[in-house]
């Protein structure tokens, strides 16, 4: 699914400035580093997207999930990268076997991966943090509604959901 970077960036931007009038593109431009101008080409879709770093820094500013934002821009995240390229046969082959995998699938698939990692937890200490709380995500989650800025946003404020449907990832 090819997403327009630009225009998702401008739709989030403008929900979290109905909740907030800070987030005009000369603010929000100004709080991310970088001109005003090229904020804009950038969600008319003017310009190729940003650098990782501008768009971790535009993703927190908006409140979304960084590896959506970069995925949306065509990239992925430089720590990903790297272990991709350590075990380049193992992720390649993972990333390929998922694929496969149906919308419809997806829940039930990662619910089945939770309920192994907790069984696993049960027997031993799991390898790392982010591995162990992989045992209670549950799968599907949608989040309809965002909260704004960094950390979920300096003023609390809500913006409305536009309908789309994102999961919660590990």
């Amino acid at each position: 699914m090819q997403v327009d970077f630009g225009g998702y960036a401008r739709q989030l931007r403008e929900q979290c400035r109905q909740a907030n009038r800070r987030y005009s593109v000369r603010q929000t431009a100004r709080r991310i580093g970088v001109e005003p101008a090229y904020l804009s080409k950038i969600e008319r879709g003017e310009v190729s997207p940003p650098t990782e770093q501008t768009i971790r820094r535009l993703a927190a500013e908006l409140g979304e999930d960084v590896d959506v934002f970069l995925a949306a821009a065509g990239q992925i995240s430089t720590d990903i990268r790297e272990i991709i390229v350590q075990r380049p046969l193992l992720f390649t082959e993972l990333i390929r076997g998922l694929s496969d995998l149906t919308d419809q699938d997806w829940p039930s698939w990662w619910k089945g991966c939770a309920t192994v990692i907790g069984k696993l937890a049960r027997i031993g200490p799991l390898p790392s943090a982010r591995i162990q709380r992989l045992g209670g995500i549950e799968p599907g989650l949608s989040r309809p509604d965002r909260v704004c800025g960094p950390g979920g946003g300096r003023n609390g404020k809500i913006a409305n959901g536009d309908g789309i449907n994102r999961r919660s990832r590990p």
